[in-house]
């Protein structure tokens, strides 16, 4: 098992989710819609945002100030089911 699988384990999702929801709720005029379709990764201790044009950048930015942490990751500009349905359409 690596380091990141160890972090999800311990990690609270649901405050994570609950927490990253509303902190986005809170920051998303900065970024929506100017920087639509990108996302950001969220740390929900220090509410540092982290901008990339995937997931996988805004991760990669977001991991180099904090190592140890689990993210709320969300793509601006969409909810949730609009993500999850957009996903499955793209397999």
């Amino acid at each position: 098992m690596n380091n990141g699988e160890d972090l999800i384990k311990q990690a609270n999702i649901q405050k994570i989710a609950e927490d990253g929801e509303r902190i986005y709720d809170q920051i998303k005029v900065k970024y929506d819609p100017q920087e639509r379709g990108k996302f950001l990764a969220i740390d929900i201790e220090s509410k540092d945002a982290y901008l990339g044009a995937s997931s996988a950048d805004a991760l990669e930015l977001a991991r180099q100030q904090h190592p140890n942490k689990v993210f709320y990751v969300v793509k601006i500009g969409f909810d949730v089911a609009e993500t999850m349905a957009r996903s499955f359409e793209s397999k």
